[in-house]
């Protein structure tokens, strides 16, 4: 894959924030790119929870790599898997093949972190991909048909349990999108289902959540999860997840059938395999200018990088941030082929926010802080702007539009039946069953509870 060109070669590893937009301002530049990456779509993953929640499609909320980058004649997109790096040697794996660069872009973003309990995964799906919502999605859909044939009052409550584990923005937006499903769904679409019936919890083992926010709009936030009916916990830890629920250290036990893990992230493999220092959770601490250390032709953004700015500031993992990075290693690369010094870099800080449902979010913005309707509407506007494409925004602001006009989720198909095998199993033992459920009832109960 080796080639002779005159034009220095630039590899990007990754296809989201950070590398897509590399790649971008790599326009009309005398370099040839090439971005490779496991996927061929480039996902907006600050909305991916609304995909696991069945408010949007995954099509809504993901476009493919080669057609955002159709027009950029200098930029090849592979699909493939990096599966090593030779950075004295300037060369990458992909797959089976090696590839030689003149500058490279790690943008490979992190892993879930089930610190140490990698287990719990099968119990308790992250959210990082369109595979993992599209589970989560049917793994709630499934435990809502399944309740509406369970005449087991127990297990029909287990059925409608939901818990959320980890109170940062992703949680925090997941605990809200399952209280609303609750409260809008059940109570129009399933005859035989109350609302009430069902739990929705939010766990965190902090003293309080959206650590990431000022003290007022976390509790602002918390105020608004309790006005949907989500109960929050904080300052407890847990023990096990298995089949059954979340077990807390003190052994009491939280049975439910749906359990989301929203409690962290770390390095990825390919993270640890550089050789380079990493932090406690396996990022790459990278130099001021993005590079890694003792390697300038090589730079880390994004997820995967630990970095204070030329500031004193820690820049955060958002996307906002990735995508500053990946621009200015971009003119980096472009200010070394003209013999100019490179900066260091200054994260831009435009602001944070977290929803929480409908006409209910916080949001902090330099010094002003909002909550509510209009951080909500702050919310909305930001996030259609940085969709990528027409269509995609089109279609999230319809989507949006119908759901606050009608209370209806469009989205909420079951297409398969892959979400059964990763559901928790049998369910737990409890008071006896009400007499008379026919066995096509309990069959239905066995199969969101035990993967049949």
């Amino acid at each position: 894959m080796a080639s002779t060109a005159k034009e220095p070669h630039v590899v990007i590893v990754g296809g989201g924030f950070g590398g897509l937009n590399a790649a971008k301002a790599f326009r009309d530049a005398p370099v040839r790119v090439t971005l490779v990456d496991r996927t061929n779509h480039h996902l907006f993953q600050p909305l991916l929870y609304q995909v696991a929640t069945a408010s949007l499609s995954p099509a809504d909320i993901a476009v493919p790599i080669r057609s955002v980058l159709s027009r950029q004649r200098n930029v090849r997109v592979l699909l493939g898997e990096v599966t090593g790096v030779d950075l004295a040697g300037r060369r990458i794996t992909v797959d089976a093949d090696a590839m030689e660069y003149d500058y490279l872009i790690l943008a490979v973003g992190a892993a879930n972190n089930y610190f140490g309990h990698e287990e719990w995964a099968r119990f308790a799906p992250a959210l990082k991909n369109l595979d993992e919502a599209l589970t989560i999605r049917e793994r709630m859909l499934l435990a809502f048909e399944a309740a509406e044939r369970e005449e087991d009052p127990a297990v029909r409550r287990r059925l409608l349990t939901f818990v959320v584990i980890g109170g940062g923005a992703t949680g925090v937006e997941m605990a809200g999108a399952f209280a609303e499903l609750a409260r809008y769904i059940l109570a129009r679409d399933f005859r035989s289902l109350d609302a009430s019936l069902s739990r929705v919890l939010l766990v965190e083992i902090g003293q309080r959540i959206l650590q990431a926010f000022p003290e007022g709009l976390s509790e602002s936030a918390e105020r608004q999860l309790t006005s949907l009916g989500v109960e929050v916990i904080k300052g407890r830890r847990f023990r096990a997840i298995d089949e059954q629920g979340v077990e807390f250290e003190d052994g009491e036990r939280l049975l439910a059938a749906t359990v989301i893990w929203a409690a962290g992230v770390r390095g990825t493999p390919l993270a640890r395999s550089l050789g380079v220092e990493l932090d406690r959770i396996g990022r790459v601490k990278i130099e001021p200018d993005c590079s890694l250390p003792g390697h300038p032709n090589a730079f880390a953004i994004g997820d995967m990088t630990l970095l204070r700015d030329r500031n004193g500031v820690d820049v955060p993992g958002l996307s906002p941030a990735a995508i500053q990075e990946g621009r200015f290693v971009a003119r980096c690369i472009l200010g070394d082929l003209e013999g100019l010094p490179r900066g260091q870099f200054a994260y831009r800080d435009k602001g944070t926010m977290a929803t929480i449902g409908r006409s209910r979010a916080i949001a902090k913005v330099g010094r002003l802080q909002m909550s509510g309707t209009l951080a909500w509407l702050a919310w909305l506007g930001v996030h259609v702007l940085f969709l990528i494409g027409f269509k995609n925004r089109f279609a999230v602001m319809f989507a949006w539009m119908w759901q606050y006009i009608t209370f209806k989720r469009g989205a909420r198909l079951i297409t398969g039946h892959t979400a059964r095998a990763a559901l928790p199993a049998a369910a737990p033992a409890v008071a006896p069953p009400a007499p008379g459920p026919s066995p096509a009832r309990r069959a239905v109960a066995d199969a969101v509870s035990d993967g049949a």
